[in-house]
């Protein structure tokens, strides 16, 4: 026995309705994750930039530690430590910054106010530069300024003296 209503058709999963959903979420997802890869990159990046300017100012302060300060050497002689003084320490700094080639993404590089000495015994350097971002550069310039990276290395020169 039929009863008289006709039966009703089920719904499939992936109706016309529905078409596209999924490539929709899978751009979604490409989207974020390209942007973290490339986010981590530019993170990345930064970090190389603020190690090779370290690099940098570690061998210039090293430099710098052995640029004695002729007057407070002939004033007190030479005890334990080379002395030097700010004039020579920046001195030196210059110099040496002049010649060293800029590593990869640092635009640009200087000296900061802390480059001198502070006892008289050690050299202190201080380098500031400004980092190319590789993907997000401009957006990062648009939204906050560039990205400065400031490193500071402090060396001394020790002299040790033979007993006759």
């Amino acid at each position: 026995m039929t009863s008289g209503v006709a039966p009703r058709a089920v719904p499939r999963v992936g109706s016309a309705g529905e078409r596209g959903q999924v490539a929709v979420l899978v751009l979604g997802v490409v989207v974020i994750a390209v942007t973290v890869v490339i986010g981590v990159v530019d993170v990345t990046a930064v970090q190389l930039a603020r190690v090779r300017l370290l690099d940098v100012a570690d061998a210039i302060a090293l430099d710098a530690a052995d640029a004695v300060a002729e007057d407070a050497l002939y004033r007190s002689g030479m005890s334990g430590t080379v002395r030097v003084s700010d004039a020579t320490v920046r001195a030196s700094a210059e110099s040496l910054l002049a010649a060293s080639p800029r590593p990869d993404h640092i635009s640009q590089w200087v000296l900061g106010a802390g480059t001198g000495t502070s006892d008289g015994g050690s050299a202190t350097v201080e380098l500031s530069g400004v980092v190319r971002i590789p993907w997000f550069n401009g957006l990062v310039d648009a939204v906050n300024g560039p990205v400065t990276v400031t490193v500071i290395s402090r060396a001394q020169a020790r002299v040790r003296f033979r007993q006759p």
